[in-house]
């Protein structure tokens, strides 16, 4: 059958391209069935038995509190099913009289999110209706989203099918339900947080709502470079560090084809009082073909509000010899490049967790003065070689100072701030100063402040959350606005006087 070729986007159809149909004054706007025969089976008793089969495969999972987003894959049922059924499985039993499916946009290039303007999606199982009143609530909310079918229509590439494939497993489980379909076309961290907050500030008092992201993760790597990406979405994901996903999404440093789609499901899930992130199942489609050389990843993720939240990330620490490790490349590295006019190559570190990426960055101060310092918020790169190139940026690309030179190297000290994932304060009475550090953004205005800086400035609390405003170049009373993000991150902290 031709539809077993689905991993991701069909790579051959056997049903016809359908286009949704003209409504005419009066009539109902359908979007019907479009890859039904590609992705999964169009006969329906067909269609039922298969996601049957695959959700008796699930042991049955304890879920510890109340589920108020989830994620599951979009692919080709023989290939990603296996994975999505243990979403479902853990939603069977629950009730839920609307669901909000986020999709990503595969074929048609927009810059807004797209909410349909329609009555109804229709699968093999049946139609689904739309919550159009609050489809129409939902676009008032933010001038990013739109009442429309851009996204949601067939075009003459193909059938967008990121909203359609997780219907019949819907249909199987929640039952009778009304569905607000939406395909983002924008990915920006901006469109996801607008899309988060709306939804959590109309279904702030909402108890059978459920917020579903369709994604699959990265696409087309061998076997085991695709799990090593993965993990490092997933890790994220468990850390509730969205913002580090949505940047690494954006660069393609991680990859998830609706990266959007979960930031936004989680952002949503957070404000509702969401306090766990749970990876379910990681696969991809080389455990169902075999075939390891091109790949496609996929995940079965819950969000849950519980009381009892365990924690996520265990405490980063580091060894001496590890310090001491980072500290000498941190110094050899700005020397290498000042002495001998190109990058240093270090070998990769023998210690696994220098090995690992973390965000860090690396302050230079001259007979106590600061010199630079410049580094990578998010885990972009394996540690040793963050702290190579921070080292090297803090020297020489730091725009307040010069550059340095051959004659300042024996007065130059080093710091290394090794930092924790980044997770946004919801109460400002949390931070403590000393223990963490901010990041600030709210548009395209973004600080941060270590958190050694209130320390040595002898700052309290309101002062060293004006002064991260005052980083961002915004007021300093920018932290009260509903729209700037407080993220907040430890550190490891490593200089040459305690080492």
């Amino acid at each position: 059958m031709a539809w077993l070729t689905a991993q991701c986007i069909a790579l051959m159809f056997t049903a016809p391209i359908l286009h949704v149909r003209a409504a005419g004054k009066g009539e109902p706007k359908i979007r019907p069935a479009a890859v039904a025969g590609a992705f999964y089976p169009a006969d329906p008793g067909e269609l039922s038995k298969m996601i049957d089969e695959m959700l008796a495969q699930v042991a049955p999972t304890k879920i510890d509190g109340t589920i108020l987003a989830a994620v599951a894959p979009h692919a080709g049922y023989p290939y990603s099913g296996p994975v999505a059924a243990y979403t479902y499985a853990a939603l069977k039993g629950h009730k839920y009289s609307r669901v909000v499916l986020i999709a990503p946009s595969h074929y048609v290039g927009f810059d807004f999110t797209s909410v349909y303007d329609g009555d109804a999606y229709t699968t093999p199982l049946g139609q689904v209706p739309v919550d159009k009143e609050f489809a129409h609530r939902l676009a008032k909310m933010s001038s990013t989203i739109e009442l429309s079918d851009r996204g949601h229509q067939a075009t003459k590439e193909a059938p967008e099918h990121s909203v359609e494939v997780e219907l019949p497993w819907l249909q199987k489980v929640v039952g009778n339900f009304q569905l607000v379909p939406i395909v983002m076309g924008d990915q920006s961290y901006e469109s996801s947080r607008a899309l988060g907050v709306a939804l959590a500030k109309l279904l702030r008092d909402d108890h059978e709502t459920l917020v579903l992201a369709s994604s699959d993760l990265s696409h087309y790597h061998p076997y085991a470079e695709a799990e090593t990406i993965d993990h490092k979405t997933l890790h994220a994901l468990e850390a509730w560090d969205y913002f580090s996903m949505s940047r690494n999404f954006q660069t393609r440093t991680w990859e998830a084809c609706g990266g959007a789609p979960i930031v936004a499901a989680m952002i949503y899930a957070e404000r509702m009082g969401a306090n766990k992130a749970e990876v379910l199942k990681y696969a991809n489609s080389g455990d169902i073909t075999g075939d390891h050389s091109r790949v496609v990843g996929y995940s079965a993720d819950l969000f849950v509000k519980t009381a009892h939240a365990a924690e996520t990330v265990p405490p980063f620490s580091l060894t001496d010899q590890e310090k001491s490790e980072l500290l000498t490349l941190a110094r050899k590295s700005v020397e290498y490049m000042i002495e001998k006019k190109e990058p240093y190559a270090p070998a990769p570190s023998a210690s696994e967790t220098l090995n690992r990426e973390y965000g860090a960055f690396v302050t230079l101060t001259e007979n106590g003065a600061l010199r630079g310092c410049i580094g990578y918020t998010s885990p972009v790169k394996p540690l040793y070689i963050t702290v190579r190139d921070t080292a090297t940026l803090a020297a020489l690309r730091d725009p307040r100072f010069p550059a340095v030179t051959a004659d300042e190297l024996p007065r130059l000290a080093y710091e290394i701030s090794v930092l924790s994932p980044l997770r946004r304060v919801t109460d400002v009475d949390n931070i403590k100063v000393g223990r963490d550090g901010l990041l600030m953004k709210n548009g395209d205005r973004e600080g941060l402040l270590l958190p050694q800086v209130p320390t040595e400035q002898g700052w309290d609390r309101q002062t060293f959350l004006e002064q991260t405003c005052r980083k961002a170049g915004m007021d300093t009373n920018c932290w009260r606005d509903e729209n700037t993000d407080i993220f907040s991150f430890t550190a490891v902290v490593i200089n040459e006087r305690k080492a």
